[in-house]
């Protein structure tokens, strides 16, 4: 069971996130073989305040 963790800053609408699945798993299944329905993608919302980057968080580095 291929298991594809994405961490990513929250915003991203639904069906971006469907578009994301699919192309993961797609490219996966061609790169690495297999079956579409044995790979698990888990996307992990994280908000801008709980990463940091360079020593800065980056809701302080990038504001919206």
């Amino acid at each position: 069971m291929p298991m594809i963790t994405v961490e990513m800053f929250e915003g991203r609408s639904l069906e971006q996130k469907r578009q994301l699945v699919k192309k993961l798993t797609d490219s996966f299944c061609e790169a690495a073989g297999g079956s579409p329905a044995a790979v698990h993608v888990v996307i992990k919302d994280i908000p801008k305040q709980h990463w940091g980057v360079g020593g800065e968080l980056c809701s302080d580095k990038y504001p919206d």
